[in-house]
């Protein structure tokens, strides 16, 4: 499969086109999102088709990138070779900021490695993203019986780990500007430490694309806003776990500090 960043690192061109309008007020935003649509439109055809795999999933996310820089985002990508040199499956867990991470990852990973993701069940279900995501093998979470879902992401995750597939989970309850370590649980841990896989950390700064308040995923865009994605070293477990977490956590706290995103003190947590 192609790889679409080949190199260590990407930085979004500064002399990248820009779409026509995009500097009118307001119509950044309905720009992307009108790009955003058509190309989830024409992957839920070849989801219904059952001719939507791997390639084409990394395909149409890659065009998602391709708009967002024509809409005036800046991506500042690092860390590429440590998933290439970590040897099968892996377990990517990231914080979570803005619906760009969850539509951008494919392009990044799939054509280095096979991915499927924990996502909310609604999103299985829903009609428009449905089979989009019933397509990519997930793991459904409703984050309302946490007993249920740790079940579940265990049992199927070792299940599809054990297939060669990595599998992304953002440990965070909600999508949020801000990174909160008692927030970010370990079922990313439990679920490596299981399937006897590593832990590949990501930290993400994705808040160009901000969370909207009447449409959840999609705000405004906050074009001053560069995104950054970091893939950190990989992660072996042993024990329990405790301090390879704590190293998650480091590395994704020490990162988001490096780019302006707040970081909530371990004293105010106690």
């Amino acid at each position: 499969m192609k790889q679409f960043f080949p190199e260590d690192r990407y930085d979004t061109p500064p002399d990248t086109p820009l779409f026509l309008g995009t500097h009118l007020f307001g119509w950044t935003r309905w720009n992307l999102y009108f790009r955003f649509f058509r190309i989830v439109l024409r992957s839920r055809a070849m989801a219904v088709r059952s001719v939507y795999d791997d390639q084409a999933l990394a395909e149409q996310s890659y065009l998602i990138i391709k708009a967002v820089e024509g809409c005036g985002g800046k991506f500042h990508i690092r860390g590429f070779h440590h998933i290439r040199e970590t040897e099968g499956p892996v377990v990517f867990v990231a914080n979570h900021m803005s619906t760009l991470e969850t539509t951008i990852f494919p392009a990044l990973i799939t054509p280095i490695k096979s991915t499927s993701f924990v996502v909310k069940d609604t999103l299985v279900r829903g009609p428009v993203f449905g089979p989009v995501m019933r397509s990519l093998d997930p793991i459904a979470v409703t984050r309302k019986d946490p007993r249920k879902d740790l079940t579940d992401v265990l049992e199927q995750g070792v299940r599809i780990l054990e297939k060669g597939r990595s599998i992304v989970i953002f440990p965070q309850s909600t999508r949020s500007y801000e990174f909160d370590p008692a927030r970010f649980n370990t079922l990313g841990i439990k679920l490596a430490s299981r399937a006897h896989v590593p832990i590949i950390p990501v930290a993400i700064k994705t808040d160009f694309w901000s969370n909207g308040v009447i449409l959840r995923g999609f705000g405004k865009l906050n074009r001053e806003e560069p995104i950054h994605i970091e893939f950190g070293p990989p992660v072996s477990l042993t024990g329990r776990g405790k301090e390879e977490h704590r190293k998650i956590i480091e590395f994704i706290s020490n990162r988001l500090r490096e780019w302006g995103v707040p970081v909530i003190p371990r004293q105010e947590q106690e």
